[in-house]
């Protein structure tokens, strides 16, 4: 009997939110990845909805293109791949280095300004290639440099504080708070601090799927819709060569993909459709195959999907089985 005093079992599995992507090896279900996630009808309205998909999460590096775009508002000139690499979670690739350093020289910067942590590149196969040529861990290579580059530009174009740029209470950090409300449809619901030191902005995924949905659909020549059309124009510089956002935009015309760390996901179709995600646990490896199902849903049907959506599980050397959508 369970005692008076002790929540049972139901209680935790009707609170607990729901499965996600299931961990199935060798035909046995091993474990399981919750979360929430919305999808948008083209109008904006509501389509799906699973867990609680309007509770606030920090969408980590999902807020990119609302940073970049703040970053353009506040007079900053950029264009093509340098308003891709502002807006990205780079890989930390050559071409990703040395357009971060030109646009850091461009403003009389150089990484020594950079208030990044040091870090290796964030694709597996760079940072191998990094360590193997003796390099060590720097805030060049962490995979928000170009982001931090261009809040650094920003404020030296307008006399800003660069020792300072990271606090919450700095000029360019109070626009970006209120243009991820603006797109967002929401108010931030809090604002904590990222990975890579820069003030983090907190909204639901109805909200995050709604700033994606906004970006696409936005008038050209508006800060958002440029900051969309440098990211779909030029992936490669948003992620990486070996990286899905990259293939996905590449490869499905007018897709605005972003993923964020802690297992955020947002994607925007061209005609306003949208979907956002969040893993509970933060596993990335869930990704892929949510991202995938959720693209299904939506009606995308490339080959990048499938692609996309593998994430096999192996014993030995073998493949026994796989990590799956389970809605």
């Amino acid at each position: 009997m369970t005692s008076p005093t002790s929540p049972s079992r139901s209680s935790f599995v009707s609170s607990a939110p729901p499965v996600l992507a299931e961990v199935v090896r060798s035909g046995f279900t091993e474990g399981h990845h919750r979360g929430s996630l919305v999808v948008l009808a083209a109008d904006g309205s509501v389509e799906l909805a699973l867990g609680d998909p309007a509770a606030p999460v920090f969408p980590r590096s999902c807020n990119k293109p609302m940073q970049a775009a703040a970053i353009l508002r506040a007079g900053l000139d950029l264009s093509g791949e340098r308003l891709a690499l502002a807006a990205a979670s780079h890989s930390g690739e050559a071409f990703h280095l040395d357009l971060v350093r030109t646009m850091l020289s461009e403003h009389g910067l150089t990484p020594e300004d950079l208030r990044t942590p040091p870090d290796l590149p964030l694709d597996p196969v760079e940072a191998e290639a990094y360590l193997a040529a003796g390099w060590v861990r720097e805030p060049l290579t962490m995979n928000c440099s170009g982001k931090h580059a261009a809040m650094l530009a920003v404020c030296v174009r307008n006399g800003w504080d660069t020792a300072g740029y990271l606090d919450p209470a700095h000029p360019l950090q109070r626009l970006t708070c209120q243009v991820v409300a603006e797109a967002a449809g929401e108010p931030v619901a809090a604002v904590g601090t990222d990975g890579c030191g820069a003030p983090l902005m907190a909204i639901g995924l109805v909200g995050l799927a709604r700033a994606f949905r906004t970006f696409v659909t936005a008038a050209p020549g508006s800060a958002e819709r440029r900051v969309a059309d440098a990211m779909r124009a030029h992936p490669e510089y948003v992620a990486g060569t070996r990286r899905p956002d990259t293939w996905l935009m590449r490869e499905v015309p007018g897709v605005l993909s972003k993923m964020g760390a802690e297992a955020v996901q947002a994607v925007a179709l061209p005609d306003g459709r949208a979907l956002a995600f969040k893993i509970d646990d933060g596993s990335t490896r869930a990704l892929g195959p949510v991202l995938a199902r959720a693209l299904g849903l939506l009606g995308v049907d490339a080959p990048v999907v499938a692609r996309i959506g593998r994430a096999p599980l192996t014993g030995g050397a073998a493949e026994v089985g796989e990590i799956r959508a389970a809605f």
